[in-house]
């Protein structure tokens, strides 16, 4: 198996999908956005969203949930290409985060992740970086998210 095979570059892996419960979204937007819109469901209604919808970071710390319980390997192929089963680290971070349409109170969103490319770190020998297109899509099949990740990962 190679690491593309591995990584499944190309091809895209739905995460699952959440349901954003009005108390869920309150909950989390008293905590880390206390928008409006987000916490007050009259305001909301008279607001430019016209209801309650969910912080855009509760959309997003959703993906990274749902990615972080998803296994990053072939659907539980084992490793059996040269060296140890390469290990996943840290993120250094994302680029290009776009919210692009509200996910109001009782929506269903389906996340999903594209594994891109990955490349060697001189700075870090047996170090990779596999880059990721994050996105997520309402019950319409619109798309809510979209971001690009990227994962380090040890693969000698």
């Amino acid at each position: 198996m190679t690491l593309d095979e591995f990584f499944r570059i190309g091809t895209t892996v739905t995460l699952g999908s959440h349901t954003f419960e009005p108390e869920a979204i309150k909950a989390f937007a008293r905590k880390y956005d206390p928008q409006i819109f987000h916490i007050d469901e009259e305001a909301a209604r008279k607001s430019v969203l016209g209801g309650l919808c969910a912080s855009g970071w509760h959309t997003a710390a959703t993906w990274m949930k749902l990615n972080l319980e998803a296994s990053m390997d072939a659907e539980g192929a084992s490793w059996n290409g040269p060296g140890p089963v390469p290990e996943f680290g840290p993120s250094p971070g994302f680029k290009n985060l776009k919210w692009l349409k509200p996910v109001h109170a009782g929506e269903t969103v389906t996340f999903s992740r594209t594994a891109l490319s990955h490349r060697a770190i001189a700075s870090r020998p047996g170090w990779r970086m596999l880059s990721l297109r994050a996105e997520a899509f309402d019950s319409t099949g619109d798309k809510v998210l979209e971001f690009e990740s990227a994962v380090l990962v040890k693969a000698e």
